[in-house]
């Protein structure tokens, strides 16, 4: 029974390297979210290369969603405390306050190689997460990691990746998409499906000016500047 299980995590293990090494050079094929998109809202995507995707796609990713992607190694431990706190309500707005703790290269993890599920799944979930966020860390490095995550996550309605987003929504390329119109988009990134860049959403259009701010703010970063322009 054990050399059984054994074997078992040996191929396991043997078959998830050999794919994520692929996948270091190949494009996804397909993810189990835009698979279980394509039967309802259809699947529109348009996998496109680091220099295709444009700047300001980058930047509006890396201000709304990690803004230490170019410095951690997968995991932001800070934020990760921070979310385990009791959480703090504004008095006035009764929202929340404060965000969750997934990294850029926690979300591709996910999208890529696991599933998006709920909260009764996702303890299950986090092992093989934590297990590909290393991995692709180590094979992928920021560069790859930002591309595939800007081409493989949900963007809108049946909408994955930028390019597919920025001619839904803007009739453009995602490379020619401005800074408010990159916000935008990344701003609906919670729930695409409902989050939405045109009709603008109440939500998108709360959020994609702070946004914008961000991603002035963080422009001139060193490391993230020495990341998106290289």
């Amino acid at each position: 029974m054990i050399g059984k299980i054994k074997r078992v995590l040996l191929y396991l293990f043997v078959s998830s390297f050999l794919y994520v090494l692929i996948t270091k050079f190949v494009d996804p094929p397909i993810t189990i979210t835009q698979l279980t998109n394509a039967f309802g809202l259809g699947l529109k995507r348009d996998y496109v290369s680091w220099d295709e995707l444009g700047y300001q796609s980058k930047l509006a990713a890396i201000a709304s969603e990690d803004q230490l992607f170019a410095e951690h190694i997968g995991f932001d431990f800070d934020a990760i405390e921070k979310s385990l706190r009791p959480k703090k309500k504004n008095k006035k707005s009764k929202i929340p306050l404060g965000g969750g703790a997934s990294t850029i290269t926690q979300q591709v993890a996910k999208n890529v190689f696991l599933w998006q599920g709920g909260s009764y799944d996702k303890y299950i979930r986090k092992i093989p997460e934590i297990y590909f966020t290393f991995l692709i860390e180590l094979i992928w490095g920021k560069k790859r990691i930002l591309e595939v995550y800007l081409n493989v996550i949900e963007t809108g309605p049946g909408c994955f990746g930028m390019e597919a987003a920025a001619r839904h929504y803007f009739k453009k390329s995602a490379k020619s998409l401005t800074p408010a119109q990159a916000a935008m988009i990344v701003a609906g990134f919670p729930n695409p499906k409902k989050f939405t860049a045109s009709p603008m959403s109440r939500r998108v259009s709360w959020r994609y000016p702070q946004i914008l701010r961000q991603m002035s703010n963080i422009d001139t970063d060193e490391d993230i500047y020495t990341l998106l322009r290289k």
